[in-house]
């Protein structure tokens, strides 16, 4: 039992910064909704888009290359300091080029203007803060120094929530009063999404001087040596990395130009975007668990019968995910509000997209099996696997379907690499899963939600009362986990 309360401790700090920070974070997406037009907020969401798929650029799999060198050298400072300085120099080539071909990017990409090529620039310096902050941030989860992991996280959502509430509520109502006219030397009205990038530029810069002691708290020397077989651990995890990020992002980068008339498809992307981050309550648990169960993972690799642990944490994983998943759908007419009205033709996407993260959480669990007999060249086959589902699909699918055809894609790609990861994992590492329980938990949220609604929608109960119905519904889920899961929890206790 006590293996069990380190994970879920470590998971509840790292959740201080991941849920509860981006759930902070993801509270601008109310005022970004109603604030800006669709088709404004589609540019948003393309270029985040961009700039998650072109992170994996910038780190190229280091960070688990550390965690998996940091055990095998026994803490030898050379893995961090090597590391880090690989990330920095590598960061610097990439942000100058950047830099340097940001007006021919915007061409490229968005609509040539001075002003996406200023956007270009801005993200150029977030993309270079966050790859040299990761791998500060990957030490501190080594060292189990959870609560600086939080704070500094926490710091940084802190500071870009306050940045996008100035630029975007106060100093408009300031400016329009006409008694803080000196505020025009550096707002700008017409600016709009601008302060978006800005915002974040800021923060991540900020948070980055922030880490200054992790940076050069001990000396920083490079082995060429331990680089070559670090990068060679890594290789394969980037490109999986990219085909992973080609699964969780290309779907909004090629909506605008898989349908005909760009002002729509950027509308739809805005739809699209604000509605994904409904599903986000299932990513952000699964975020926050891989920080905590990573490490926790590799620690606990060479001791008697780890193969029990890694089930019984994936039955425990698959329930909770079950739970968020029933949670939101039963109260979707609540949650649609976290969006504005003209978002929410969208809502269609939500259950879509749950069942998908969910398919992807399992899949990050399974992929330890890779990670612990370095084996990483197969992450990057059943990325590429995905990403070719990926690609398939939404050429197929959006043109037909719109954005609806994109949340179906991914839903498919991520539930076929969770099996085949699972089918070809157990010839490597076999790990007692037991498959008949995640079906179970999963068909049990999918059957008490789709009840409710037949149960609501045929007695015609009104809002308040149905808030108790469903409610009863949850509890019923609890309820039956209870019943089936009680004789191993009690085990776990006296354990």
């Amino acid at each position: 039992m006590k293996v069990y309360k380190q994970l879920a401790g470590q998971t509840a700090i790292y959740g201080l910064s991941s849920i509860l920070g981006r759930f902070l974070n993801y509270l601008l997406v109310p005022l970004y909704t109603r604030v800006f037009a669709t088709g404004e907020y589609g540019i948003v969401t393309q270029l985040f888009a961009f700039v998650a798929f072109l992170n994996i650029f910038y780190t190229y799999g280091l960070e688990t290359s550390f965690f998996r060198y940091f055990q095998n050298e026994k803490g030898n400072p050379k893995v961090y300091s090597t590391s880090l300085l690989s990330i920095i120099i590598s960061t610097a080539g990439f942000t100058v080029l950047i830099l340097l071909f940001s007006g021919p990017l915007s061409v490229e990409f968005l609509d040539g203007s001075e002003e996406s090529s200023l956007y270009i620039k801005l993200f150029a310096g977030v993309l270079a803060f966050d790859a040299i902050a990761a791998i500060p941030f990957a030490r501190l989860r080594q060292q189990n120094k959870a609560k600086r992991f939080a704070f500094l996280r926490l710091v940084n959502i802190g500071l870009n929530i306050a940045l996008n509430l100035f630029f975007l509520i106060l100093c408009p109502i300031l400016v329009k009063s006409g008694s803080f006219s000196w505020l025009t030397a550096f707002y700008n009205p017409a600016y709009g999404i601008r302060y978006v990038f800005l915002s974040l530029f800021i923060s991540n810069a900020i948070t980055l001087l922030m880490l200054w002691p992790e940076i050069f708290g001990m000396p920083l020397k490079f082995d060429s040596v331990l680089w070559k077989k670090m990068i060679l651990y890594s290789f394969p995890l980037m490109i999986g990395g990219l085909a992973g990020m080609i699964n969780e992002t290309f779907d909004r980068i090629l909506i605008p130009y898989l349908l005909p008339d760009k002002a729509d498809a950027m509308m739809q992307l805005g739809i699209y975007g604000a509605c994904y981050k409904l599903s986000i309550i299932m990513t952000l648990f699964i975020q926050t668990f891989r920080y905590a169960a990573e490490p926790f993972f590799f620690n606990h690799a060479t001791k008697e019968n780890p193969q029990l642990v890694y089930a019984d944490v994936m039955k425990y994983f698959v329930i909770v995910c079950s739970f968020i998943f029933l949670g939101v759908m039963l109260y979707i007419d609540l949650v649609k509000y976290f969006i504005g009205p003209d978002y929410r033709s969208g809502l269609g996407v939500v259950p879509i997209l749950l069942m998908a993260n969910l398919c992807l959480g399992v899949f990050y669990n399974l992929s330890i099996w890779y990670k612990l007999t370095s084996k990483t060249i197969w992450g990057a086959w059943l990325s590429v696997i995905g990403a070719v589902i990926t690609l398939g699909f939404n050429f197929w699918l959006i043109p037909i379907m719109g954005y609806m055809g994109a949340a179906w894609t991914t839903l498919i790609c991520y539930a076929s690499i969770m099996i085949v990861s699972y089918f070809i994992g157990q010839k490597h590492y076999p790990v007692p899963y037991n498959i008949t329980s995640f079906f179970f938990y999963i068909s049990l949220s999918i059957i008490l939600w789709i009840l409710s609604g037949f149960i609501l929608e045929s007695l015609d109960i009104s809002s308040k009362p149905a808030l108790f119905v469903n409610a009863l519904f949850l509890l019923l889920f609890v309820w039956v986990v209870w019943a089936y899961e009680r004789k191993k929890i009690n085990y776990l206790r006296g354990g």
